[in-house]
């Protein structure tokens, strides 16, 4: 197989940008040198950048990623909280089939951690749609450093070896996955009719396939294939079968990418989907529970940068003068605020489209405008919340929670009317057992009819929220507030 890609596909570069990329390739190594691994960075991204396809400037930029971190095998101590808005942008560009931007985005992952498993196999996958199969290997191999065990990692390899006709590492490689998964059907076929010994003695390629010179997984091959299939395994053997037997079920998809999430294999469940894609026709069902997927990292990010936030709040409290500064990787508090800011963004962002798709899929669901008029809201993308919610509306199930989000959408745009309008329609609406919901409308009629010079209806109103609960936002302190503007009116 040609390692040239097609002519369409990457663009040959001009003379100009040859001696651009070739000058800052010099500069870049006098950098290395000297230890500034950052610029040369920077400058060996426009080398990959002008000339995509050459595989010494992305060598040299994966070397010096993985040396301004020490090679400690996990990039920046924060890369998780960083790198998630690249990966989605990378998966986003994968999906249009712009290979390029992929491969871009991927590098700014590995910028921040150059053992990502997840990026560099999107970017082989990229490489090999573009026709680059020395750079696919490169990539592939590379995240083999740190997860060398890893079935779906040598199975992409395997693959790619296959394509290539260099049978003796593929095999190899096959050997690695049935050795972690003894029941996986493609690999028992690749392996069946070779004996795996005389391969890895033959192919020259012990220390790759086994990740480091210091852990000879090779030697434990046939003496690991007998043992006893883990709890995952026994899973999720019975749906691979079924998935053989009847490929465009996409149920059948969904429960082993299931059976992958309850296991902490993100990865593979993602890779099942994404593979159900085809013969399924791109069934709804999977596309949804890929966008759920992708998703759910974001949250966790969330989660984790909430948690430091926090940490980082009760230990300045407690801190004394006498303590030590904080290391240069430590976020600060802004950042760390930042940061929790734009992850909630994105989430947010993901979660309209997400719930966008599924309202134009189910338009009779009118749950699911409730939920993107709440998000749209919360981006003060107003026009379009009000919208959905006046769909959601016509539910009268939904009608009390749709008037409550209205009421807060017209207040936005500074239309009292209308908001008190819908805030009124939700509090003659709510059930008894949305307690919450009703003081939470009481107190918008009341601070609205206050801030609109109705101090009497304010008064009346606030007095029954305080009735239901004293301290709800102050209340007790604005009606007393109210009643000393209302006396010297």
């Amino acid at each position: 197989m040609s390692d040239q890609p097609p002519a369409s596909a990457v663009p040959t570069p001009t003379a100009e940008q040859k001696r651009i990329a070739q000058q800052s390739f010099t500069k870049a190594k006098e950098l290395i040198a000297d230890g500034g691994f950052d610029y040369a960075i920077q400058l060996l991204l426009t080398c990959c950048r002008l000339d995509p396809g050459n595989f010494f400037y992305r060598k040299q930029l994966r070397d010096t990623q993985k040396s301004k971190y020490g090679n400690n095998l996990r990039g920046s101590r924060f890369a998780f909280l960083t790198t998630p808005r690249w990966k989605a942008k990378l998966r986003v560009a994968k999906r249009n089939r712009d290979y390029l931007k992929a491969i871009e985005f991927g590098e700014q992952v590995l910028c921040r951690n150059p053992w990502d498993q997840g990026a560099q196999m999107d970017m082989a996958e990229a490489f090999d749609a573009l026709g680059l199969s020395d750079l696919a290997v490169f990539t592939l191999d590379q995240a083999r450093q740190k997860y060398p065990k890893d079935a779906t990692l040598n199975r992409a390899l395997a693959r790619q070896f296959e394509k290539r006709g260099d049978f003796q590492k593929a095999m190899v490689l096959w050997q690695l996955v049935r050795d972690t998964n003894p029941t996986d059907v493609e690999a028992q076929h690749k392996a069946k009719d070779l004996a795996a010994s005389s391969v890895i003695q033959k192919g020259g390629y012990e220390e790759a396939a086994a990740g480091t010179k210091e852990s000879p997984i090779l030697g434990r091959i046939e003496a690991r294939a007998g043992e006893k299939q883990d709890k995952l395994t026994r899973e999720a053997e019975p749906l691979l079968k079924r998935i053989e037997a009847d490929p465009t079920e996409p149920s059948l998809y969904l429960q082993l990418a299931g059976v992958y999430r309850k296991n902490g294999q993100d990865d593979r469940a993602r890779d099942v989907l994404q593979r159900g894609l085809g013969p399924t026709g791109n069934a709804f069902q999977i596309r949804l529970e890929l966008m759920e997927l992708d998703l759910s990292p974001v949250r966790k990010n969330l989660e984790i940068a909430e948690t430091r936030l926090r940490k980082l709040k009760e230990k300045a409290r407690t801190a004394d003068d006498t303590d030590v500064p904080a290391s240069d990787e430590e976020m600060t508090e802004a950042e760390l605020a930042s940061l929790r800011s734009q992850l909630v963004k994105e989430i947010i962002s993901r979660e309209i489209e997400l719930f966008r798709v599924k309202a134009d899929r189910s338009p009779n669901e009118l749950n699911h405008r409730i939920e993107l008029g709440t998000r749209l809201l919360k981006v003060d993308r107003v026009d379009e919340a009000i919208a959905e919610l006046q769909l959601a509306r016509r539910d009268e199930r939904l009608k009390w929670r749709a008037a409550l989000l209205l009421g807060m959408c017209f207040k936005k745009r500074n239309n009292w009317r209308l908001a008190q309008r819908n805030f009124e329609e939700g509090l003659a609406g709510v059930p008894d057992t949305e307690e919450a919901v009703k003081k939470e409308l009481l107190f918008q009629l009341a601070s609205g009819a206050a801030e609109n010079g109705d101090l009497p209806r304010a008064i009346d109103l606030g007095h029954e929220l305080a009735n239901l609960d004293f301290s709800f936002k102050n209340i007790g302190k604005l009606l007393d507030e109210w009643h000393d503007r209302l006396q010297s009116a």
